[in-house]
């Protein structure tokens, strides 16, 4: 097995990965401590010596890799049109309902407004496995709005069927990114899949978690890796 890409930041040569179970990650990425907010941190200069605490982390030194961790969260990879800046985000439902893709997209585009920018999610819990209740719902509902609605699916009194991915497409989408330019990973539930994928609500509080990362600065490989699923 190995980590999946998608062909949005392939064909950038933007390096990356989207984590399976028993893939290790680089080694030397900056990873925040992940608090379900909407904070980013930039690495940047010497290595952090306790990571912060922020839900989307960047980087535009040539070769530095940031990364986040998840177990049923959606993890979005975002890069400009060179892949300058990259931005990992951990995006569950609290850090969506906080904002914290419009505010990765946000900073992205400060920095690069000239445009282009691209966005990948990764291995999620899909609305097949993912019921969640009023308060859930009401919390996104005070972001998304109207928009909430094609997210969810209704399964018993005040429960529905939530679509994270839908959600987090749809937050690259409002914060200016062109839909053709924002993907998705197919076939990527991570409770669906126990062979590839961790997941919390499979597993429980003893699930193991899944790293991704992105890595700034054009991938001088000549052929970079196409999108595989069945890895």
């Amino acid at each position: 097995m190995s980590a999946l890409v998608h062909p949005l930041l392939a064909e950038r040569g933007v390096r990356h990965g989207f984590g399976v179970r028993g893939v290790e990650p680089p080694g030397d990425l900056w990873r925040p401590r992940q608090v379900h907010g909407n904070a980013l941190v930039v690495a940047e200069g010497e290595r952090w010596r306790e990571p912060p605490a922020a839900d989307a982390v960047a980087a535009s030194q040539p070769g530095r890799g940031v990364g986040v961790v998840t177990a049923d969260c959606v993890p979005v990879l975002l890069a400009s049109a060179r892949g300058e800046w990259v931005i990992a985000v951990h995006a569950g439902w609290r850090g969506l309902a906080a904002g914290v893709v419009e505010s990765a997209a946000g900073f992205l585009r400060a920095r690069r407004p000239e445009g282009g920018w691209v966005a990948a999610l990764g291995p999620h819990v899909g609305p097949c496995c993912y019921e969640v209740d009023e308060p859930v719902v009401a919390a996104l509902r005070a972001r998304f709005a109207n928009d909430l609605d094609d997210a969810l699916r209704p399964t018993r009194p005040a429960h529905w069927r939530l679509d994270l991915g839908w959600l987090a497409r749809r937050a690259c989408e409002r914060a200016g990114f062109d839909p053709a330019r924002v993907g998705v990973l197919p076939d990527a539930c991570t409770a669906c899949d126990p062979e590839r994928f961790h997941s919390h609500r499979r597993d429980g509080p003893g699930a193991g978690r899944l790293v991704h990362f992105v890595v700034a600065g054009a991938d001088p490989r000549p052929n970079a890796r196409p999108l595989d699923t069945n890895a």
